[in-house]
């Protein structure tokens, strides 16, 4: 199995943390190469890895980025996401061509159980495989063409990488990208769903489980696609019992301080065994999380009052969060 993630220097504990759940859960798969597409990443990270690879004799492989320039020539503005999620748009550039099938990770994942179904998984004619994110509005998919398609998270993908290359869909994705002048709301993932459109299979969401699953019920998520391209209540339910791969998404994240995301002790059970062990929580979050708690418990019978609300309230993150980017570039 050929597993990738992407990384800057800030978030390798996190991805090593994702990397020894991997190893943990998957004894049953004989091969498991990573590869590490990263962005400065310190000697001291690089040798992190090394140990955490050499502890359960499988392969870490660390591929530097360089200058995302060299594959975007046009001016881009990731709107408050850090430019290293740009990476998975040039994986076919930048991975070995013996490589020809490989599961993308995002950072802030953890692995619960074996892998070797989704790595199997038919992908038929597509291009890749992606679970879908049915809180997305339907303002957003008709604007990305795709108002009659599912739209899915680009958090964890399976995708067909020799189709990918013979075919050039990455240079399809980037034009498409450039097309709508570099500025796109989730700069990766919409650009992937507006120019594959119906070449992508749908993964069931046990393998890129997330808070929505636990905010909203089946009957408003499948209303949000209008009951039609979504999962049935049986591969739904059976999600529910039996997740694979958790997705920190949003701000409620099990490292920073003061969270209860129902999967953290997960992540700090993965954490303890990582050259990363005792990594320090991020502070100044207690004061959010403690009303981000009432939030949702006043919420909880309110499903559709929550997604309004929290739909209205994502362009002011963004803009925080692209403040909070700012600071860090004009601190290095």
């Amino acid at each position: 199995m050929n597993v990738l993630y992407t990384t800057n220097d800030i978030f390798c504990a996190k991805v090593g943390t994702g990397i020894c759940s991997i190893f943990e859960n998957n004894s049953d798969l004989a091969d498991i190469t990573v590869y590490i597409i990263g962005q400065e990443i310190s000697d001291s990270n690089q040798e992190r890895f090394q140990r955490l690879a050499d502890c359960y004799n499988r392969t870490i492989e660390l591929i530097d980025l360089g200058n995302l320039k060299h594959f975007f020539p046009f001016d881009f503005d990731t709107l408050g996401w850090n430019p290293v999620i740009l990476a998975r748009l040039v994986l076919d550039k930048l991975l070995p061509e013996s490589v020809e099938r490989i599961l993308y990770l995002d950072g802030d994942t953890v692995n619960l159980r074996s892998l070797k179904e989704l790595w199997e998984f038919p992908l038929g004619d597509s291009v890749l495989g992606g679970c879908i994110e049915a809180t997305v509005s339907q303002n957003r998919r008709e604007e990305l063409g795709m108002a009659d398609l599912p739209y899915i998270n680009s958090g964890v993908l399976l995708i067909n990488l020799d189709k990918w290359r013979r075919e050039h869909w990455g240079d399809t994705i980037i034009s498409y990208y450039r097309e709508h002048d570099g500025r796109l709301f989730a700069p990766d993932q919409d650009a992937i769903n507006g120019a594959l459109l119906d070449h992508i299979a749908y993964l069931p969401p046990k393998y890129n489980f997330y808070n929505i699953y636990w905010f909203y019920p089946y009957r408003f998520l499948k209303k949000r696609m209008n009951d039609t391209f979504y999962y049935s209540k049986e591969v739904f339910d059976e999600s529910l019992e039996h997740p694979a791969i958790i997705h920190y998404l949003g701000e409620e994240r099990p490292w920073r301080a003061g969270n209860h995301h129902r999967f953290k002790a997960d992540y700090q059970k993965y954490l303890n065994l990582t050259p990363w062990k005792g990594d320090a929580e991020e502070e100044g979050w207690k004061t959010y999380f403690f009303f981000w708690d009432i939030f949702n418990g006043i919420m909880r019978p309110f499903p559709a009052l929550r997604y309004r609300i929290i739909d209205h309230l994502i362009p002011a993150f963004m803009k925080w969060r692209k403040r909070q980017l700012q600071k860090e570039t004009n601190r290095k």
